[in-house]
């Protein structure tokens, strides 16, 4: 232990473990020293996997681990190991992957029993501390599997290792053919039939954003002009936006919705939700020019900037849903409040147009009852709630947005929950992706600025001198050895950064990063990506993971990053990997093709028709930025776009690029070169002829 009130947990840097690190639970991070010990002590460890923003880890966590008589009970019959899935998310896929095998189903805390040797024999999520309704209690549950270590040791050891060789075939993956080119039109109808055409969104409940779906579908939509494919993605956006998973006074998603409606959500904020919902409406707006869109994209952005983001420019992991030890306490509202801070005219309109009533919308999850507490939401569009106050939009709009101001100023006077403010290269890679994206679509250089700061971060600081990624940074210490995700994700940020700013130096990085991938990580005798690198730490089994679920899969991501690299840099053997892994994955994905919907827009930027475009001209001059905007506005998923700098003759740019060596302004005007397959058409000089083009 480290001292008589603290725990080893005490020494770590994780906000996770550090929560646990009062408790009387003798808990070891993971590591050699826990397992030696459960070797010596002949001993189980029962491992605790969860996150510092998980409402039920906390829930598991008041109940039994901060218990006295539960805590006796678990140091006297295991060594205790507690890890932060999101340090660790090598160690969480895995013993995840057990716990869907046993249970048929996942989530956080994630409970596992196993062997010295780090074999599993049980699987759970959360236990209570008490036995109910034919389940087991801690209380119960811990004596009994202390008996059967010492009485039945023999029967637990063949059920882990039937377990390891279950794991150990499931890790190998299903091979195939190519994938069959009509896979995206499978995926769209596996998405039409779980679509919610009433409420938007996939499913009854709960519901999660999962905005790759949508970024897919407009991918879709942009190659068959089927109105039916982007009325579900333009309802499903709208819908989101418009309920309580949306805070609509500080601004941002929260994780998912626990109802159909959007109403009810789980309250935590993921970074990477900001990321993949903003890149989501930032593409809408580009194919639709709704406004609304581009609103809701530079209010998540707002947030993440004012909340998220680190002094030196990385962002931070997550902010709790729990504050006072109540989930959504700091988001709710009672009538009575919003009549104390506002004027009564502003607090009627504010109850009316968001929905909020004396008895209250929000059900406290265990019991159901009505805790007069509301969640903000809207039942209509503004213009709609306009009309029938008869009030011109702008008018509720300007009043609307006075009264959220002031109770915003009052909110943050509240107990704030928790921030995260670990900083992971992964997530950081697709918030740099977001802001570059967002800087394209809107023209707005401080985005731009964003995105660079924090790659310049990551680059420097999650970067090691032989040039491989660590996963975490926090108050100055990294930890961690890169996953694939750090890789992916960063490239694909770094990409999106260099298309948005053109400073080589982050196509260069986007370079090395996909060196290192194809080194250390690649799958030579069946393709794809491993989740963890060849010089890494041996767990159970080496895993390949390509389901894109609450994030896209690092797979998905590489092959469509490779697919931009190669195109944007001409190395067709690039292209090739990619095809390899969906070789490498066309067993699994033919048979369900709506659960990789990332791997889906990387199908079809591999479908073509590609465009490589080349802008020669002055950086910084207004006719090459012209034609740069020209390209940004459009949604144009098959496009890459390099800066030509006029009068270098050796551009750097050439060095990676050397196609986009030969091509010049023209007559001392920027000029524009689209290729296919890098077959160019005649320069342009003027935007039309260059929008003309790109509409062909």
């Amino acid at each position: 232990m480290a001292d008589a009130k603290y725990n080893r947990l005490i020494n770590e840097k994780s906000p996770y473990l550090l929560q646990h690190a009062e408790n009387p639970v003798d808990w070891y991070p993971w590591g050699e020293e826990a397992f030696r010990a459960a070797r010596e002590q002949d001993k189980p460890i029962f491992l605790s996997i969860g996150y510092s923003t998980c409402h039920w880890c906390h829930v598991m966590a008041h109940e039994s681990f901060e218990d006295d008589s539960v805590a006796a009970l678990m140091n006297q019959a295991f060594i205790n190991i507690k890890v932060d899935r999101e340090e660790r998310p090598d160690v969480d896929d895995i013993y995840m992957t057990v716990c869907q095998m046993l249970t048929r189903h996942g989530g956080w805390p994630l409970t596992i029993i196993m062997t010295p040797d780090k074999k599993p024999f049980f699987a759970a999520t959360y236990i209570p501390k008490m036995s109910r309704f034919n389940n087991y209690g801690m209380l119960d549950l811990i004596p009994r599997i202390q008996a059967a270590w010492k009485q039945d040791r023999s029967k637990i050891l063949a059920s882990a290792e039937e377990i390891h060789d279950a794991l150990t075939q499931s890790a190998a993956g299903a091979p195939g053919a190519e994938l069959a080119p009509n896979l995206p039109e499978t995926a769209y109808e596996q998405l039409s039939e779980r679509y919610d055409d009433e409420l938007g969104g996939f499913g009854e409940k709960p519901k999660f954003p999962t905005a790759h779906n949508l970024m897919f579908l407009l991918r879709y939509y942009q190659r068959t002009r089927d109105h039916h494919v982007l009325e579900m993605v333009e309802h499903t956006l709208t819908q989101m936006r418009r309920g309580g998973i949306y805070d609509h006074v500080g601004y941002g998603f929260h994780r998912y919705a626990t109802d159909r409606e959007w109403l009810l959500p789980h309250f935590e904020k993921m970074l990477y939700d900001q990321a993949i919902m903003a890149l989501a409406y930032s593409e809408a707006f580009q194919v639709t020019g709704n406004s609304r869109y581009r609103e809701t994209a530079e209010q998540v952005l707002a947030y993440v900037l004012r909340d998220m983001t680190d002094p030196q420019g990385g962002f931070y992991s997550a902010e709790d849903a729990d504050s006072e030890g109540e989930e959504g306490k700091f988001y709710v509202w009672r009538t009575d409040e919003i009549r104390e801070i506002l004027d009564a005219s502003a607090a009627e309109l504010f109850i009316r147009v968001y929905n909020l009533s004396d008895e209250g919308n929000f059900l406290e999850e265990a019991t159901r009852q009505q805790t007069g507490a509301n969640i903000p939401h809207l039942r209509a569009s503004l213009e709609t709630i306009a009309g029938e106050m008869k009030l011109a939009p702008e008018e509720l709009a300007d009043r609307l947005e006075a009264a959220r101001q002031q109770l915003f100023a009052v909110r943050e006077q509240r107990i704030h929950p928790l921030k995260d403010d670990k900083i992971l290269s992964d997530w950081n890679g697709l918030m740099i992706a977001a802001f570059a994206k967002a800087a394209q679509a809107f023209d707005h250089p401080d985005y731009a600025a964003a995105a660079g700061k924090a790659a310049d971060f990551v680059l420097a600081e999650l970067r090691g001198d032989n040039g491989r990624l660590r996963h975490r940074y926090r108050e100055g210490e990294v930890a961690g050895d890169g996953y694939l995700d750090d890789y992916a994700f960063m490239i694909w940020g770094l990409i999106e950064l260099y298309e948005t700013v053109f400073d080589v130096k982050y196509l260069q990085a986007a370079l090395e990063l996909n060196e290192v991938l194809l080194k250390h990580f690649w799958d030579a005798e069946n393709g794809g990506f491993f989740f963890t690198a060849d010089d890494g730490e041996a767990l159970l089994v080496r895993k390949k993971e390509v389901y894109d679920g609450a994030t896209p899969s690092g797979n998905s991501v590489m092959m469509l990053n490779l697919l931009r690299l190669g195109r944007l840099c001409g190395k067709p053997e690039f292209e090739a990997k990619a095809a390899q892994i969906g070789s490498a994955f066309a067993g699994n994905v033919m048979q369900y093709p709506s659960g990789y919907t990332l791997l889906m827009c990387a199908l079809d930027f591999a479908a073509g028709p590609g465009r490589e475009i080349v802008i020669a001209g002055e950086p910084g001059a207004e006719d090459t930025r012209a034609l740069i905007r020209a390209v940004h506005q459009e949604f144009l998923p098959g496009r890459v776009l390099l800066l030509r700098p006029a009068g270098a003759a050796e551009p750097e740019i050439a060095r990676l690029a050397p196609y986009a060596a030969a091509m010049t302004a023209i007559d001392g005007r920027a000029a524009a070169y689209v290729c296919r397959n890098y077959a160019c058409e005649l320069p342009v000089v003027e935007v039309g002829e260059l929008k003309e083009l790109l509409g062909k």
